[in-house]
């Protein structure tokens, strides 16, 4: 869920040279591989054995038909990249990135609208998480569709559990009390901790759990500097002072996974890990509600667009079309990677809705809340909300301070965003 400020001015002056090259750059003008198929190339920031899952997927689409071949390529800082290859006339046919990024590019005239195809493709928007598909939005138009998603959910270790005689929490109180009965300490020094709360950035879940936002509703101010917001940095010095966690422990290991922690809130990615921990019996559940008895969780994830001037939109789209809005190919891709698709009846799969792993996840996904899609919001969080909460953490401001100065820095920066 990690997302970049980036230099929008630059953006467009990339962007309105690169129109003129791109002109009116189609599917015709692609190469082809020597059996006559149109090649298509999509980049994407996964890398690794990444890769190999995203390849896999490229060579079952590229065996279900013979008139595209889809490459992958993996590149860092890809947006960057992106802007670079539009202005010299050489974009990738698709891209794969942060759903976020949408609303970044797609103002400048980096993204190709994809209404038209879906319109006549009869694509049906209702099968994906709306959240996800509005990340995909500007201005009314749709640039992409949604291909994966995340949410947190709270993991916790059945042994420690059942050995403690305690049940797994769904309110703060609970987690609170669960906590404390579950953290042990030894020579005065935490060894296990009740509850990691390592994560400063899931502040957004908690503050939905309050009942609380994080913008104002016409984007221009932040908004978490609210009783709601206080009421979560309270709560945080409840747990620790509480001795349920320590600043920096577990910061040099997986400390859930290494059984030295009973619960702490994970995504569906960290699933292959927990299952292949050493003699850790494990489970998990939705996020515990706030004490209004709110809900709140994060949504973030993938998709996919299509660049300006790409040479091949039509394989592109082909693409796409058959991984994203074909519920089979999209449960085919979560056995490949552990990933959850964004339609939802892939996700509403049994393959996902029968394993106790994944249900929990699924069902915080429907009312899951998406990042704010204003200018300059990533940078929000990015520079002032989550240093001044990491120097909350650690003593250095109290809960007003840390508020009040991400408040002032927060301000400034969606102004900054809005010139």
């Amino acid at each position: 869920m990690k997302s970049h400020r980036r230099p929008l001015l630059a953006v467009a002056a990339l962007v309105a040279g690169a129109l003129t090259l791109a002109g009116c750059s189609s599917g015709s003008g692609s190469d082809t591989t020597a059996d006559g198929r149109h090649k298509v190339v999509m980049w994407g920031s996964w890398s690794g054995d990444q890769v190999k899952q995203i390849d896999q997927q490229a060579a079952a689409f590229n065996k279900s038909q013979d008139e595209y071949e889809v490459t992958y390529v993996a590149q860092e800082q890809v947006e960057q990249k992106l802007l670079t290859a539009i202005a010299g006339g050489q974009v990738p046919d698709l891209v794969m990135w942060d759903r976020y990024q949408t609303s970044l590019y797609a103002p400048k005239g980096a993204l190709q609208s994809i209404d038209d195809r879906v319109k006549a493709d009869g694509v049906k928007l209702d099968d994906f998480y709306p959240q996800a598909l509005g990340e995909m939005k500007y201005d009314g138009k749709l640039y992409g569709l949604p291909l994966l998603v995340d949410v947190h959910a709270l993991a916790y270790n059945k042994t420690m559990f059942k050995d403690a005689g305690v049940k797994v929490p769904t309110t703060w109180d609970e987690l609170q009390t669960a906590a404390e009965k579950l953290t042990v300490k030894k020579g005065g020094k935490l060894a296990t901790s009740g509850f990691l709360l390592n994560d400063p950035g899931l502040f957004n879940m908690w503050l939905l759990q309050a009942g609380g936002r994080l913008v104002s509703d016409d984007g221009t101010k932040t908004a978490f500097n609210s009783p709601q917001g206080i009421e979560v940095l309270d709560f945080w010095k409840k747990l620790l002072d509480a001795g349920v966690y320590s600043n920096g422990f577990g910061d040099t290991n997986d400390a859930f996974a290494a059984g030295n922690a009973a619960m702490k809130y994970d995504g569906e990615w960290d699933i292959p890990t927990l299952d292949a921990a050493d003699g850790l019996d494990w489970g998990v559940s939705e996020p515990v509600v706030g004490p209004q008895g709110d809900k709140g969780t994060m949504m973030g994830g993938f998709g996919l667009t299509i660049p300006t001037g790409a040479k091949d939109s039509d394989g592109a789209w082909a693409f796409m079309k058959w991984w994203a809005a074909n519920a089979r190919n999209g449960v085919d891709f979560a056995k490949i990677s552990g990933w959850i698709p964004a339609n939802r009846t892939a996700a509403n799969d049994p393959y996902f809705t029968d394993d106790p792993r994944f249900k929990p996840f699924i069902t915080s996904l429907d009312y899951a809340a998406v990042r704010p899609s204003v200018p300059g919001y990533s940078d929000v969080e990015g520079k002032a909300l989550t240093p001044a909460l990491q120097k909350f953490m650690s003593g250095e401001l109290t809960a007003q301070q840390a508020l009040s100065q991400a408040q002032k820095q927060g301000d400034q920066i969606l102004q900054e965003d809005r010139k």
